[in-house]
């Protein structure tokens, strides 16, 4: 057995209003679920392998709240991987090990990927922004006061979170995949967060 840990930072976006139902464990705004996540890795191993500077993404496509399965799902890991950060990374998406990927396993019916593309990431806060070759891309910003326009500071504290437990809530300028599964959601949910994630393996 052998022991593993990850901490980055990760981006987050979906087709439901400002600040997301699913966070409250309530149903998707529209009934049905379509979002992605970007994690970027800044520090840790699997199995010994370091994949510090390292990307990957899982995006979703489900029929209703995501936690009722029939989830399909495309996943991607970072070209700049070598073919043991590739396999650490595609082991960690299989769910196998621990992580959200576990979750995310268990809701799906049908997977593609995962798939290796060149990631382009801004990792900062609100201001951050993922490029995951020609097929996706997530843009953050702030939640603006309708009266004032300034942005607003808002935070969700969820001890019992699987992909983080402190996010700032906010909004995403894009969100577009065009590839196996394809959305366009530009202009709904946002969120940024730090992620601590760690499992064991055989």
């Amino acid at each position: 057995m052998s022991n593993w840990a990850l901490k980055g930072t990760l981006l987050g976006a979906c087709n439901c209003d400002w600040g997301c139902p699913c966070n409250f464990d309530a149903a998707p705004t529209q009934g049905f679920c379509e979002g992605a996540y970007v994690w970027h890795i800044a520090e840790g191993s699997y199995k010994g392998v370091s994949l510090a500077g390292l990307h990957m993404a899982w995006m979703g496509k489900a029929p209703g709240p995501m936690h009722q399965g029939s989830v399909t799902t495309l996943s991607y890991i970072d070209s700049a991987a070598s073919p043991e950060q590739r396999q650490a990374l595609s082991e960690l998406l299989q769910g196998k090990s621990g992580g959200p990927w576990t979750i995310f396993n268990a809701i799906s019916v049908k997977q593609y990927g995962p798939k290796s593309v060149d990631f382009r990431m801004k990792s900062d806060g609100l201001n951050s922004k993922a490029e995951l070759g020609t097929e996706a891309t997530l843009e953050l910003g702030p939640i603006l006061n309708p009266v004032t326009g300034n942005p607003e500071e808002l935070y969700l504290d969820k001890p019992t979170g699987f992909t983080s437990t402190r996010t700032t809530l906010g909004v995403n300028k894009v969100l577009t995949v065009n590839a196996e599964i394809s959305f366009d959601h530009s202009g709904k949910y946002g969120e940024f967060s730090n992620f601590e994630y760690s499992g064991t393996t055989e």
